[in-house]
């Protein structure tokens, strides 16, 4: 189930493009996660338990107030093959996060199937003439990091038992959404004209690519090893990339299904454990020889054993045994 949530994002690409007003990125994303988040907790009638309020204004924030905007800037300064490979870089993030936020062990498997993966989508939806903007690379690949950390936080912080998933999406997107309101009205201004085909595009980027897609997201992330969850991420931009060709006519071509094939096969990896080491790998002794702690266990059972016993190495009375000296 919680690879419908990057799935259904992945039509977010033709959403924008073909149904959204052109140049209002923060709008779009004020939209996707205010009424849902509201709608959630109307829902749900939870709210955040204590010190709950600021994580979940923090998880908010990364998850949704800075992701989103970062994320339909990149979208429309940049062709949505290069937006998509940027934001494949999240695998990568989140495993080098593990490490450092989580303590997990550094896994080369993951980081090995990490960069197989956004090699795949590059190869899928990175075209020959696909024109190259700074800000909308900046915004790819910000948008890629903040979502990964949001990942990696809700991962170690978990989810109140009390809350319900929808309640547990309905706190950051209703957190993210209060965050883009001001940064909205402040940079976009007024918001554009919403005519029926974009009333269409938001309600869907709200209802289900918001409160439906989140709800199963956090779930996911809350039950799911973290680098699993994350490695999920590639299917948005490969199910973008089959909607280009079925509604927009585009095309894939013999290199586009070798990089669709290599990024399936890194989604799949990154759901199975890392191969155990070989025994061979393993140093080993030969029968009876004793390392160094052995060697060290045996001299301090020889040290300890007189004193328990009250026998000394040479066969003596122990102190409590030794009779005193006559006067």
């Amino acid at each position: 189930m919680t690879a419908l949530a990057p799935a259904v994002w992945g039509t977010t690409y033709v959403v924008t493009t073909e149904l959204l007003p052109q140049g209002h990125p923060l709008f779009a994303g004020l939209l996707r996660a205010l009424p849902a988040g509201l709608i959630a907790l109307a829902i749900t009638r939870t709210l955040p338990p204590g010190a709950w309020w600021g994580k979940a204004a923090v998880l908010g924030v990364l998850n949704i107030g800075l992701f989103l905007p970062l994320l339909f800037i990149a979208a429309e300064r940049l062709p949505g093959g290069v937006a998509a490979t940027l934001a494949a870089a999240q695998p990568l993030v989140v495993a080098v996060l593990a490490v450092t936020v989580l303590r997990d062990s550094p896994s080369v498997w993951r980081l090995f199937w990490g960069v197989a993966g956004v090699v795949g989508v590059g190869l899928v939806v990175i075209g020959p003439n696909a024109a190259l903007d700074i800000v909308g690379i900046v915004a790819g690949l910000a948008s890629a990091a903040t979502m990964a950390l949001g990942v990696t936080l809700t991962k170690r912080w978990g989810r109140p038992a009390e809350a319900s998933p929808t309640a547990f999406a309905g706190w950051q997107l209703t957190a993210g959404g209060l965050f883009l309101v001001p940064v909205t009205f402040l940079v976009e201004g007024p918001p554009p004209a919403i005519n029926p085909t974009a009333a269409l595009g938001y309600l869907w980027l709200g209802l289900v690519g918001g409160l439906i897609a989140y709800a199963l997201w956090f779930h996911g992330i809350t039950t799911l090893p973290v680098t699993s969850v994350a490695v999920l991420a590639l299917l948005s931009p490969l199910v973008a990339a089959v909607l280009g060709a079925i509604l927009l006519g585009q095309t894939l071509g013999p290199i586009q299904l070798v990089g669709f094939g290599l990024s399936l096969a890194a989604i799949v990896a990154g759901q199975l454990p890392a191969p155990a080491r070989s025994p061979d790998s393993v140093p080993h002794r030969d029968h009876g020889e004793s390392g160094p702690a052995e060697q060290h266990d045996q001299t301090l059972a020889e040290t300890v054993m007189p004193i328990s016993t009250g026998r000394s190495r040479s066969g003596r009375s122990g102190r409590w045994g030794r009779r005193r000296a006559a006067p």
